[in-house]
């Protein structure tokens, strides 16, 4: 890894809450940041300029799913993520090790990796360490993720097992990472168990990466384990580097984070609850398939300056001085990137 090129800077703090600059060779990012969810290269429903015009400052795509579909030859033949995306700001890849966990009986997990059917055709994989990173640097994003096993949160015995691998893994990975402009993030492992969780914290810790994930949390555990096991990790994990906790996105739960210390989350449900109809609001969420909707042609947050809440109806000339302050026309990738420039 190049020291260079990924440096966390911690600009301010309250209590547990920080605020922080991670740089990476596509940008700067500022936290806590929230990354939307890319599983296959792409947000669902958005285009790149449209992530850009609300402020997205990294994405997330998923080894597992573009391992299984392009491939990660034909990306890395397309000049990798960022080019294959069109995408010019940061990128994280997860090594998929969650996707496979949770395949269940399609999955045989052993001291070396992890044997799989793949859900599109029950075509036969592995996935090992060394595979996971392999994968993930012909993907090219600007930080990657150890390979770790995540198990259901509640088998104490279980989980110990898992934790003893993940950390076998880690090492594996490691030693398998050969590109200098990627930094690889370790995973915190260990269920809702504050004995494992803080074994792994302090191994992990132990390992100087540039950043480090909590995993295995927000998988059916109670709200009140997620926030006493990340505040337990946060306040183990150093604090001169970024902390990532995996799969977490509603409105609650980052502020519960945040307020706990971690910088980074993702999460699907932006986007999954847009596509079943639900808006995000400061008043709560909202069901736009009620009938109470049918014809309600007002913001749907008055106090929102998204394009859609300040758009109204009708021509463009119609629109308030108010909304033209941040209205702009919806722009698509053809309109900035083209075949000539790459």
């Amino acid at each position: 890894m190049d020291n260079n090129a990924f440096k966390f800077k911690l600009e301010g703090s309250d209590g547990s809450a920080r605020a922080g600059i991670f740089s990476t060779p596509h940008g700067d990012i500022k936290t806590p940041i929230f990354m939307p969810v890319g599983t296959q290269a792409t947000v669902k429903s958005l285009t790149p300029c449209q992530l850009e015009e609300i402020g997205v400052q990294i994405l997330l795509s998923n080894t597992y799913h573009l391992y299984l579909r392009p491939g990660a030859e034909i990306v890395e033949t397309q000049g990798g993520l960022h080019n294959f995306m069109h995408w010019d700001k940061p990128i994280l890849t997860d090594s998929g090790g969650f996707q496979v966990f949770s395949l269940g009986g399609l999955r045989d997990i052993d001291a070396d990796g992890v044997t799989f059917k793949s859900h599109i055709d029950g075509s036969t994989h592995r996935f090992t360490p060394e595979k996971a990173i392999e994968i993930q640097e012909k993907l090219g994003a600007d930080i990657i993720m150890a390979f770790d096993e995540c198990p259901q949160p509640d088998n104490y015995h279980y989980n110990q097992e898992a934790l003893e691998r993940t950390h076998r893994w880690v090492d594996r990975c490691r030693i398998a990472h050969n590109r200098h402009d990627q930094a690889l993030f370790g995973i915190v492992q260990g269920g809702i168990f504050p004995e494992l969780r803080e074994r792994s914290a302090n191994f992990i810790q132990t390992l100087d990466l540039p950043g480090y994930a909590i995993g295995g949390l927000s998988v059916g555990e109670s709200k009140a384990d997620m926030y006493t096991i990340t505040n337990l990790v946060c306040g183990i994990l150093p604090a001169d580097r970024p902390r990532y906790l995996m799969g977490v996105g509603t409105p609650q739960d980052l502020i519960e984070g945040i307020r706990r210390g971690v910088d980074m989350f993702d999460c699907v449900l932006p986007t999954r609850l847009a596509r079943h109809h639900s808006a995000m609001t400061l008043r709560g969420r909202i069901n736009m398939a009620n009938a109470e909707h049918k014809q309600d042609s007002s913001p749907i947050d008055a106090s929102c300056e998204c394009y859609t809440c300040v758009i109204s109806p009708g021509p463009i000339s119609a629109i308030s001085s108010t909304q033209k302050k941040y209205w702009r026309p919806p722009c698509f990738p053809f309109t900035t990137y083209s075949r000539s420039s790459g």
